[in-house]
């Protein structure tokens, strides 16, 4: 078995996917369009889905913003040089809200940034 994607809904689709590609740095995979229930899916990712866990955006036609509730945490992304990343991230406009520095009570370096929706990403420095 493995992890295969996760799934968030996007109030925005063209906004997401810009964050997501141009912003993060990820690949727009594949796109399915379903008019009957009028919803778009969209999978991101750092590599091809056979061999890598990716992110499903599904952006609902009629809706435009979604209760993120208290139960969401972040999804976890590991970066070579996380204050390099996070300088990027900011440059193209995007929103660290957690400066790169250790986690409380450990060494592991960390950041946390936004997306348009307003889930949170956490940056996590790899040795």
């Amino acid at each position: 078995m493995r992890m295969l994607h996760t799934m968030l809904r996007v109030g925005n689709l063209e906004q997401s996917l810009e964050f997501y590609t141009n912003v993060m740095g990820m690949e727009l995979l594949r796109t399915s369009v379903n008019e009957e229930y009028r919803y778009t899916l969209a999978f991101v990712g750092y590599g091809e889905e056979d061999s890598n866990t990716v992110l499903e955006l599904t952006w609902n036609w009629d809706q435009d913003s979604y209760d993120l509730g208290s139960a969401y945490g972040h999804i976890a992304i590991g970066v070579e040089d996380i204050y390099a990343v996070c300088d990027a991230i900011k440059a193209k406009g995007g929103e660290v809200y957690r400066e790169p520095g250790p986690v409380k009570g450990g060494s592991t370096v960390i950041a946390f940034v936004r997306d348009p929706n307003g889930y949170a990403i956490e940056l996590i420095q790899e040795s």
